[in-house]
């Protein structure tokens, strides 16, 4: 029996190790993309080898060109034709104006988090539209609410690189439409996960719960049912969404 093969970038924790887990569990062959944890991605497929899932590791900084076309190239070998894409892999940076921010801030956040979502895109579009022999697919981009909120005096970067994912959703979408391809992004919230400490906060979401008219962080489970039900033959007719998981905020 064919099985659907999906790809989460940046899964070795938080959201993507979310998606991971609540895909394979649906039934998704499963590539666990990571740059650097390869403990954490190797504790994650073998959780969900022990489930009866089936999923790999593979090792990968998605802002290289060369390290993504390897990457597409061993999920082809081990899994099989793609399916499903889910552009998770992102960075931050500690809160920061816009005149503080280096060059080397800049050039790190928009090649991570724009130029690595855009390629892996291209070569999940490349192995799914009918144009080239492919059978369709779904892929789901992780945006942020800071895309629409700014983050100012915090990282305007890092917002302004997620209001990119807006427009590479809402283009892509219509691009491969007629490709069988659906193309959609979720805008998470306020979410625990680890990359607030990597970001020099790491009680952010306590600390901004009160501004959230649900009142509280959300859960990276709670992302990754979205993310999922667009992934899923559920949504078939949705396309184009970029779907709020943010409590309201």
């Amino acid at each position: 029996m064919n099985q659907d093969v999906l790809l989460v970038t940046g899964a070795s924790r938080g959201i993507g190790a979310a998606v991971a887990r609540l895909a394979a569990a649906r039934g998704w062959a499963v590539a666990v993309n990571y740059a650097q944890r390869a403990d954490a991605a190797q504790a994650l497929v073998a959780d969900i080898e022990a489930a009866g899932g089936r999923a790999i590791a593979v090792q990968a900084d998605v802002a290289d060109e060369a390290q993504v076309l390897r990457l597409f190239r061993e999920v082809d070998d081990r899994l099989g034709r793609l399916t499903g894409l889910v552009n998770n892999a992102g960075v931050v940076d500690r809160p920061a104006r816009v005149d503080e921010m280096s060059f080397d801030r800049l050039r790190r956040m928009f090649d991570i988090n724009v130029i690595g979502s855009f390629l892996c895109a291209r070569e999940a579009v490349r192995r799914m539209s009918t144009r080239h022999g492919g059978s369709g697919g779904a892929i789901v981009n992780v945006s942020s609410a800071a895309a629409r909120l700014g983050a100012p005096a915090q990282y305007v970067d890092y917002a302004a690189a997620k209001g990119a994912i807006d427009v590479l959703t809402l283009g892509l979408a219509k691009e491969v439409a007629a490709e069988g391809i659906r193309v959609n992004a979720v805008r998470p919230g306020l979410i625990e996960t680890e990359i607030h400490a990597s970001g020099g906060l790491p009680n952010r979401v306590r600390d901004l719960a009160h501004q959230v008219p649900m009142q509280r962080g959300g859960t990276a489970e709670e992302v990754a049912e979205a993310i999922c039900w667009l992934l899923s033959p559920q949504a078939s007719y949705t396309t184009l969404s970029l779907i709020e998981v943010s409590g309201g905020r």
